[in-house]
């Protein structure tokens, strides 16, 4: 396994509705998610108590041995309420690590109609940051939290709920 930069656990402003309950799969963990290349359902995150969820927010996942001890957690969780192992992600495209803006991200803001992002505005942004963004440009049922993720990252002025 490839070795990824070290994120500090954290949740971002945007994901407060659901964090409290980790009901949804928060970006620090679908992070590590994509760095193993497992494709955990939101089913299967469901099925795993609280503890559990947490851990795996909290688990170090950069290293060669840490991301392997992260996937082995994750499908041992997985089998424990499934008996079945996740999926692999078979085509990941780690857009968030270029220096460009994505075009998914760019298009994105031009879709909510707010200010384009520049190469160095996205360069100022840690990698978790750029991570989110890039998701949630992908993402159809949380494409709501964009504009909001904007805001929070001081890319656009907030918007009234």
């Amino acid at each position: 396994m490839t070795a990824t930069p070290a994120i500090e656990t954290r949740f971002f402003a945007f994901e407060s509705d659901f964090v409290g309950s980790l009901r949804c799969i928060p970006m620090i963990v679908r992070y590590k998610l994509d760095t193993c290349r497992v494709k955990l359902q939101l089913a299967d995150w469901a099925r795993l108590n609280y503890d559990e969820k947490d851990l795996l927010a909290e688990m170090p996942c950069h290293t060669g041995p840490e991301i392997e001890i992260y996937t082995d957690y994750v499908n041992e969780l997985v089998w424990k309420y499934t008996n079945t192992v996740p999926g692999l992600l078979k085509n990941l495209d780690p857009s968030w690590l270029y220096a460009d803006v994505p075009a998914e991200v760019h298009e994105r803001t031009q879709e909510w109609n707010c200010p384009a992002i520049s190469a160095s505005q996205w360069m100022r942004l840690d990698i978790l940051e750029r991570f989110a963004l890039v998701k949630l440009s992908r993402s159809g049922h949380e494409g709501r939290n964009f504009p909001r993720a904007l805001a929070e990252l001081g890319l656009a002025p907030a918007r009234p709920a």
